[in-house]
């Protein structure tokens, strides 16, 4: 099994296969609009814009899972996007990307990279640890997604090679997803 062989739903509705990116770079973060690192948006466009033409794609899934922050419908979350960030990569529909209702491809990717812990040296660490304990107690020996904006690098293969949580610094995103282009 690899990343190709998941069919997910664009914003129209429709079902694509994500074999329509074999041979690319990928990103595939869960977002959200209204989210502390929703600025993050800014960063991801500047490396799209600065990379596709070498093969590299960022797949954006809104997710309302953490803290209700990607409220809007569809339509809104790209409007949204657009306006205020000018995103021109894929954006989907919005998903789920934990519990009964995750669709396959997140299963599938924190399956592959599950949770490795929160850079302690970050600032924003013991907040969203306080945040995720209250709901989950036993959060860091699980693998799921803890919060907006955790990204997950596929390499041309469509092997998962890397995951990166939330306040990873962006540069450090950049340089990873360089090494294979």
């Amino acid at each position: 099994m690899s990343i190709y062989d998941f069919e997910v739903r664009t914003v129209e509705g429709n079902k694509i296969s994500l074999g329509e990116f074999k041979g690319k770079v990928l990103l595939i973060v869960n977002s959200a609009t209204q989210c502390g690192f929703t600025p993050q948006y800014d960063k991801l466009q500047d490396m799209y814009e600065k990379y596709a033409k070498e093969g590299f794609v960022i797949l954006d899934f809104p997710c309302n899972q953490f803290g209700n922050q990607a409220p809007g419908s569809d339509e809104e979350i790209v409007s949204f996007c657009d306006a205020r960030f000018g995103i021109t990569f894929p954006q989907f529909s919005k998903i789920d990307v934990n519990g009964e209702n995750a669709i396959p491809l997140y299963q599938y990717l924190v399956k592959e990279k599950g949770f490795q812990g929160f850079d302690p040296e970050e600032e924003m660490t013991s907040v969203l640890n306080g945040v995720i304990r209250k709901t989950n107690p036993n959060y860091a020996n699980e693998p799921d997604i803890k919060w907006n904006f955790t990204k997950f690098l596929v390499d041309r293969d469509g092997n998962v090679v890397e995951r990166f949580e939330p306040m990873e610094h962006m540069d450090v995103v950049e340089d990873k997803m360089r090494e294979l282009l």
